[in-house]
């Protein structure tokens, strides 16, 4: 008699949720790290699914996230990139066009803009998570009002129906 193998246990609600929101945060660091290295954003992938994504070494353990949903954050923003810009230069302060805003934070507002174009992820739940990863990168606070008020602008055009 052969034994059959053990199902994968399905995640749970809050695991798949757990999971969006890691995918979120790496895609915010792959951008980054795409942007400061000059790397292929499919090189930086292959390493973040291979060296990070899920994986516990001696020193660390990488939490797991939902790939599908990293990788779908990614190719959005690179094939959607300078709409995505534009719709963040309209969502700041004239004196302050993408440019010229903190590079964790112009890969923030990439990705989150990423979503909010190509997801289904209501608008809400969208700026709620990218404000909880801006506290992770700058636990000192005022960057996650700053980002507050311009994923709600971003969001507010960009799913106007919405609000």
């Amino acid at each position: 008699m052969t034994e059959t193998p053990p199902r994968k246990k399905r995640p749970t609600q809050d695991e798949r949720r757990e999971r969006k929101a890691a995918a979120r945060f790496y895609a915010v660091q792959a951008l980054f790290q795409m942007e400061a290295s000059d790397v292929p954003i499919g090189e930086i992938t292959r390493q973040f699914e291979t060296h990070r994504i899920g994986v516990e070494t001696p020193e660390e353990t990488w939490v797991e996230a939902d790939l599908a949903h990293f990788r779908r954050l990614i190719e959005i923003t690179v094939d959607r990139q300078a709409a995505i810009d534009q719709l963040t230069d309209r969502a700041l302060v004239a004196k302050w066009p993408i440019a010229r805003i903190d590079p964790t934070l112009r890969a923030l507002f990439r990705a989150a803009g990423a979503e909010m174009l190509g997801a289904e992820t209501p608008a809400r739940v969208v700026i709620s998570q990218f404000v909880d990863i801006t506290r992770a990168f700058f636990p000192e606070g005022r960057e996650a009002n700053f980002v507050n008020a311009v994923l709600d602008h971003m969001a507010r055009e960009a799913r106007a129906a919405e609000f």
